[in-house]
């Protein structure tokens, strides 16, 4: 029998090029959920030595700052230690990172996802904020890095703000709009103001069965609410950053936005409530659909005594003899892009009930 699995701590990571509005959209996440009467957490990552954007963050809000270098690169393994001492002394109902803007977001992904395993906390969802007319014109003129780390924000986003929306004429919105549709057609697409949502958005988000909400759900005609004030956080160029990866007119902005009811899962955390039979998990990672590329887990087998971490990349899996420290239950994370959430979890119920019956 797994040990019984604590309560999660939901993260979400907030990613998007430099000067894109993601701190403006961190501090009304926080304003909201404190209010709400949830304790949010935050980390933040800067290049620089110094958090000048944590200064935005109210005192009373527990934060975890990571600065000289990204996540995903010179800073790698730190991610894993700030949530567990953030989890740990501050006991968070969530939790928000804050990724540079040159960030690729797969490998925090990963990192946040192999954390998962060791600790009570669970990726909810990659939420990019794009600074529309800063894309549009990279789209028209030099496509270069930072046009390439702007595709990969957008293509792992679960949602996505395209930003600044009100400096965009309808047929300039529409084409920067279709780009990003052709990157991510899976992801709830909102046009924003100042980084200005309806929070039950990101709410939704959190309710893991749940699809994404169409408009008719929560779009009480956000652009009504909306102060209509240019975010006018500083642009800073980084095209050479070693990562491979104008008339305003609101009316406009407000007829031709649009939002997608399907739900862009990039992470499935599946929590085992009883062991299961090794050769038949196998059988099932094996079958795995092709949109599935990365997997991960700390299993008890029905067939054998120990316990094993297992790590399934590029259609290859491997299984190691594991000891954990303390309570870790028996977790599996699958990460992909456009897969069935629903299809795996049935699999592997499946697999568990195959297992119950032959304990009974």
């Amino acid at each position: 029998m797994s040990p019984k699995s604590p309560k999660r701590v939901t993260v979400y990571l907030l990613s998007g090029f430099l000067g894109s509005g993601k701190t403006t959209l961190l501090t009304k996440a926080i304003d909201h959920f404190t209010e709400a009467g949830r304790k949010p957490a935050v980390i933040m990552n800067e290049i620089g030595e110094v958090n000048l954007d944590g200064q935005l963050v109210a005192s009373e809000v527990p934060m975890s700052e990571l600065l000289g270098g990204c996540i995903c690169c010179s800073n790698r393994g730190d991610l894993g230690l700030a949530l567990k001492e953030l989890v740990t002394d501050e006991q968070p109902d969530l939790i928000f990172i804050e990724s540079t803007g040159i960030a690729n977001p797969m490998e925090i992904i990963d990192e946040v996802t192999d954390a998962s395993l060791l600790l009570p906390v669970e990726l909810k969802a990659v939420i990019t904020v794009v600074d529309a007319p800063q894309l549009l014109e990279l789209s028209r003129t030099s496509r270069g890095k930072t046009y390439r780390l702007m595709q990969e924000q957008i293509r792992c986003a679960n949602l996505l703000l395209l930003n600044k929306t009100d400096l965009l004429q309808t047929e300039a919105l529409q084409e920067v709009d279709a780009l990003v549709r052709e990157w991510n057609a899976f992801a709830s697409v909102h046009y924003t103001v100042f980084s200005q949502i309806d929070m039950r958005l990101i709410e939704r988000l959190e309710e893991e069965d749940t699809p994404q909400p169409s408009a008719g759900d929560v779009h009480e005609d956000a652009h009504q609410k909306q102060d209509h004030v240019h975010d006018h956080e500083h642009h800073h160029e980084h095209d050479d950053h070693k990562h491979n990866n104008h008339n305003h007119n609101h009316n406009h902005a407000s007829q031709v936005e649009h939002h997608h009811s399907h739900s862009h899962v990039m992470a499935y955390t599946h929590f085992f409530e009883r062991a299961v039979d090794s050769q038949a998990f196998e059988e099932f990672v094996s079958k795995l659909p092709q949109e599935v590329y990365r997997a991960k887990g700390i299993l008890s087998f029905s067939d054998t005594s120990s316990r094993f971490l297992f790590q399934y990349a590029y259609r290859e899996m491997d299984f190691v003899k594991i000891t954990p420290k303390g309570v870790v239950p028996d977790v599996a994370v699958f990460i992909g892009e456009n897969f069935s959430k629903d299809a795996v979890r049935t699999e592997l119920l499946k697999l568990e009930a195959a297992a119950d019956s032959v304990i009974k």
